[in-house]
């Protein structure tokens, strides 16, 4: 980024220390392209350098000062004046002077608290970034650089099946069985589901993903329902006694972890919806919410603590893994 002004400009780069080595992470951006971002984990220390690039080396800069921060907000898109930071820390790099010749400034933030994954949805966006500034009288000079923040769990030590029975009275009766309610995001979704009583005419049946993101509070509350997939159970007719097994994939697909309510702003949930549809194109469906978490490939011992506050986190669903016979909704 260059400011041209009183015959001096400045280029101005945000330089990681590790950045040969550090993994990168592909994210979405608001106008739905993925990029490649640098990946950081809960409690990593975030370091490097700011180097300035003085385009007209016989001229000084002045400044007010120049400083560094490591921003985390929260942009809710139908308030895009405001931005709810809830992580915000500033290094001063150099007091109000100038700068007579090209130069790095070193920065390190350490142990950083990152407690939400990056997102990028429908209607709101929680990003993390660093920010170096040289103030100037007229306009400051600014620069930005995005990174990446995946949160990690542990295996829940609770995970119980989901069985439930659905039906229409004296029309149909169905049992269906997921064998967990937490998966990661490259389980496999395994279960079964049992015809008992069949006197409609059925012709397709299918398993969707629904992601749902919920923004605001209150009266502003909004909702976007998203089908990442669908899965086709069957095609034709089934009959009484039948059992059809599923087995979804979860790898393929682009997810993120459950969150729930973060910082009192938005949440995304994930349901399971089973659909049916008859002969008529009547349509039957009913919803199952389950969870899903990132598992760390490779915890590093550094990080244990982080996963173990992480796991903290984690929030199960509740009444998993009790039969119970419920209705269908009709579309």
């Amino acid at each position: 980024m260059s400011f041209f002004g009183f015959g001096q400009s400045v280029e101005v780069e945000i330089l990681l220390n590790d950045a040969e080595s550090r993994k990168r992470a592909e994210h979405k951006t608001e106008d739905g392209k993925k990029e490649k971002y640098f990946l950081f984990y809960d409690g990593e220390t975030v370091s490097g350098k700011v180097s300035l690039a003085l385009k007209n080396p016989n001229k000084r800069l002045e400044h007010q000062g120049i400083k560094i921060e490591f921003i985390g907000q929260i942009e809710l898109y139908y308030d895009r004046g405001n931005h709810h930071e809830f992580v915000s820390l500033v290094k001063d790099l150099a007091r109000p002077g100038e700068i007579s010749q090209s130069q790095a400034f070193d920065f390190e933030f350490t142990h950083v608290e990152k407690p939400y994954e990056s997102y990028t949805g429908q209607n709101v966006k929680l990003r993390y970034f660093l920010r170096a500034t040289i103030s100037r009288r007229l306009n400051d000079v600014v620069k930005e650089m995005d990174i990446v923040v995946h949160t990690l769990s542990t295996y829940p030590e609770l995970n119980s099946s989901i069985k439930m029975e659905v039906g229409i009275e004296d029309c149909l009766h169905i049992e269906f069985e997921y064998n967990k309610s937490k998966y990661h995001l490259k389980d496999v979704i395994v279960g079964k589901i049992y015809f008992l009583l069949v006197r409609i005419k059925i012709k397709h049946m299918e398993i969707d993903i629904i992601k749902r993101e919920t923004t605001g509070t209150g009266p502003n509350v909004y909702h976007e329902n998203d089908t990442i997939a669908k899965y086709e159970i069957m095609d034709g007719a089934p009959v009484r006694g039948e059992s059809i097994p599923i087995r979804l994939f979860l790898a393929g697909y682009e997810l993120t972890p459950t969150m729930r309510d973060i910082n009192k702003k938005f949440s995304v949930r994930y349901y399971l919806n089973l659909v049916l549809i008859d002969e008529e194109e009547r349509r039957y469906f009913k919803q199952q919410e389950v969870v899903l978490w990132r598992k760390g490939d490779i915890v590093r011992k550094s990080m244990s603590h982080q996963a173990a506050i992480a796991s903290q986190r984690f929030e199960g669903t509740t009444s998993l893994g009790e039969k119970s016979v419920q209705s269908w909704a009709f579309d």
